[in-house]
């Protein structure tokens, strides 16, 4: 039988917002500093008879190949040594001419591995079309051993080198967006107060739980970076919804927030609890904690029980319709 106290060792970490101080950088992104994904479609060769083996699309790329080397094969050109692939990769922000980025080879005919193969010179392109990057080069499986489980995708580390710059005059702006990876106004007010403190002015705006803009000082003008390398380090107290989420297919519990327990009693099975109120008589046969209770108290209370992850589900879920859990619960 498991035993909740390894939930509570591996996973279950229930502490005060107030407790810990981050870095703003990693709360927000700055609007237009991020990847941008491009793709290709290319052929991989030099397989050791584990290809596709023939088809149309591949047998049509090998036919055009071959036409824009100066040869001009009158039939089919199949071979178990080729496989057609999906090639994907990210431009990192502000990417230039001739940076090496690493690329995702995936078959899509059927390939039984991709393994001791090259991939053929392929370009790659962004969502309007045009071409970004050129990749090729040998793949790595990586860890090729009786349980590998999919030899059939592969990496090119540096594969692709970067032909076309995305235009983004990053130093020119007069204002940058923040935007918080998880929505939150306290949060967001707090990085507001935090940034019109230490540029000592009102620089920054909060618009919603998600966005805050911040005006470029005059004396930071095309010295964005000097700036953002200062913002990005300021120190936030960042705040977070009493929510617990619950995986019960593989019995996997996170809480997070200030969660607490109203007084209730509760029995599941052979146990039996109740989270007192003042004044109330305490039966022999019922085991209490505290009346301000919160999620970590219960949950050690209800290890002393040996209950398990299922139990806690179940329990959790009741606290919740009853009302009694002040927070959220979201299965996954």
């Amino acid at each position: 039988m498991k035993k909740i106290s390894l939930i509570i060792a591996a996973i279950f970490t229930l502490s005060s917002p107030y407790a810990k101080m981050s870095r703003l950088k990693d709360l927000v992104h700055f609007k237009g500093v991020r990847e941008n994904p491009v793709i290709g479609y290319g052929l991989v060769i030099g397989l050791n008879g584990t290809g596709d083996g023939g088809g149309e699309i591949v047998d049509s790329s090998l036919k055009r190949m071959f036409q824009k080397l100066g040869l001009n094969p009158q039939q089919e050109v199949s071979s178990k040594n080729v496989a057609s692939v999906i090639v994907t990769a990210k431009l990192p922000p502000f990417g230039r001419l001739g940076q090496k980025i690493d690329v995702t080879v995936s078959s899509i005919g059927d390939a039984a591995s991709l393994a001791g193969g090259t991939l053929l010179v392929t370009p790659l392109k962004g969502g309007d079309g045009q071409v970004y990057a050129v990749a090729n080069g040998p793949l790595s499986i990586g860890g090729l051993t009786k349980g590998k489980a999919f030899p059939t995708t592969g990496l090119i580390a540096g594969g692709a080198t970067i032909e076309r710059e995305i235009d983004f005059n990053f130093f020119e702006k007069k204002s940058i967006r923040l935007s918080l990876h998880n929505p939150d106004f306290t949060t967001a007010a707090r990085i507001e107060k935090t940034i019109n403190q230490e540029l000592g002015g009102k620089y920054a705006t909060s618009k919603d739980a998600t966005t805050i803009d911040l005006i470029i000082p005059v004396h930071y003008q095309r010295k964005i970076v000097q700036l953002m390398a200062i913002v990005e380090n300021f120190k936030v107290h960042s705040d977070q919804k009493a929510k617990i989420i619950i995986n019960e297919r593989t019995g996997t519990i996170v809480a997070g927030g200030d969660i607490q327990i109203a007084p209730v009693a509760i029995s599941h099975g052979d146990l039996s609890i109740q989270v007192e109120g003042e004044g109330e008589d305490k039966p022999k046969n019922v085991y209490f904690v505290d009346k301000a209770t919160t999620l970590n108290d219960l949950v050690k209370s209800l290890n002393a029980f040996g209950t398990t992850p299922e139990d806690l589900i179940s329990i959790f879920q009741a606290l919740k319709r009853n009302g009694a859990l002040i927070g959220e619960i979201e299965l996954i």
